[in-house]
């Protein structure tokens, strides 16, 4: 005679469950309450490698590569001739130079290029000749910021985060 198997859960199985809900609630609330400073040197550590990418690409492809910002998301350019002359171009062919929006409530502006005031949405050329003139671009979240200094040289130095 065979006992009756009993419906229901071992303690094994209850147990390994809990385990595992409480993980998942651990990373959860972990992504919920980032650091808002981790998140500005993240991005920042981006696009500083998609600055100084482009600045090696202008020289590589002997063309004039740009970079604008404004509000919220990046873009690059390449500067092309077109039938009515010479204009920007958005650059499509790159995985690293694609346009990026920022997470939530990153905001990005161009601050300065060679010692003067940046519009938002200007267009900063990396010249094919590989001296290019300094630039300041922000990254800025709510109570912190992040300045991307570039040199003469196309190196894209990480200065911050600060309080703002």
């Amino acid at each position: 005679m065979s006992r009756p198997r009993r419906a229901g859960f071992t303690l094994v199985e209850l147990l390994v469950v809990i385990v595992v809900i409480g993980l998942a609630a651990a990373l959860t609330y972990a992504q919920f309450e980032s650091d808002p400073r981790q998140t500005l040197e993240r991005e920042g550590r981006r696009l500083a490698g998609a600055l100084e990418h482009a600045a090696l690409l202008a020289q590589w492809k002997n063309q004039t590569i740009g970079v604008s910002a404004a509000d919220g998301a990046y873009r690059f350019w390449r500067r092309g001739p077109t039938s009515d002359g010479e204009r920007w171009i958005a650059l499509s062919d790159d995985d690293v130079l694609m346009p990026r929006v920022l997470p939530a409530p990153l905001l990005i502006n161009p601050r300065v290029y060679a010692g003067q005031p940046v519009p938002a949405g200007a267009v900063l050329p990396l010249l094919p000749s590989g001296r290019n003139e300094p630039y300041v671009i922000e990254l800025a979240a709510p109570e912190w910021q992040l300045l991307l200094a570039a040199d003469p040289l196309n190196r894209v130095a990480l200065l911050g985060p600060s309080p703002r």
